[in-house]
C-alpha cells in the first residue's frame, strides 16, 4: 500500500495527554518556551539545542514537521496535559522506511514535566500507533547510552537492547564520539 493512503490520526489522546500533530499557528511559541526553558537538559542530548532559535526557526521548523505528516514522511506529535493544556514534550516516528516497514521514535521533555510518566505513556501510544496503524514491523529507540532518563523509556516499555554501537555518532555538541544504544520491538 502507497504509506499516502496510511489513515494516520492527527491527535491522539492517552489517559492523561493529547498527542497532537503540529498545525496550529502559535505551536512555535508553545515550543519555543519550552526549548528555552529546558535548554540546558537539552543542549546535553540534541543536537538542534545548541543554541535557543528564535521563535520563527521553531515555527517553521513546527510547519515543516507538518508538511513531512500528511506526506507520511515523518508523524511529530507536540504532547499536551489534558487536564490544563499545558505543553509537556514532542515525541515523533521519524527515519521511516516504508520497505520493511520501519521507524524510530525520538522525543524531547519540557523539564518542567519530567518524572512523571507522560513521555513513557506518549511513547508507548507511538509505539502502538508503529506497530498497529501503519503496520511498521520494527520500531527503534537510539539514544547515548550516557542518557539514562532516554534510556528508562525503553526499557520500562519492553523493547529489547540490540547492542551499543561505540564510538558510532559524535556528542550533540559535536566535540566529542558517543556511544549508541539501540533498542527495537517487533511484531
Amino acid at each position: 500500500m502507497n504509506p499516502i493512503l496510511f489513515e494516520v490520526p492527527s491527535q491522539i489522546e492517552t489517559s492523561r495527554l493529547i498527542l497532537r500533530a503540529p498545525r496550529q499557528k502559535g505551536d512555535g511559541i508553545v515550543v519555543n518556551n519550552a526549548i528555552r526553558a529546558s535548554f540546558t537538559e537539552l543542549k546535553a542530548w540534541l543536537p538542534f539545542a545548541q543554541t535557543i532559535p528564535e521563535v520563527e526557526e521553531t515555527e517553521i521548523n513546527l510547519r515543516i514537521a507538518h508538511v513531512k505528516f500528511l506526506k507520511r514522511e515523518a508523524f511529530r506529535f507536540l504532547l499536551f496535559e489534558k487536564e490544563n493544556n499545558d505543553f509537556v514534550g514532542t515525541a515523533s516516528l521519524q527515519d521511516i522506511d516504508w520497505d520493511i516497514p520501519s521507524c524510530q521514535i525520538g522525543y524531547w521533555m519540557n523539564t518542567a514535566f519530567t518524572g512523571k510518566g507522560y513521555m513513557t505513556e506518549a511513547v508507548q501510544e507511538l509505539t502502538n500507533l508503529a506497530l498497529n496503524t501503519i503496520s511498521c514491523r520494527r520500531a527503534e529507540i537510539r539514544c547515548e547510552t550516557e542518557n539514562s532518563k532516554s534510556r528508562a523509556i525503553p526499557e520500562k516499555l519492553g523493547f529489547r537492547l540490540e547492542g551499543i554501537l561505540r564510538n558510532e555518532d559524535l556528542s550533540a555538541d559535536g566535540k566529542r564520539l558517543t556511544d549508541t544504544c539501540i533498542y527495537s520491538v517487533i511484531k
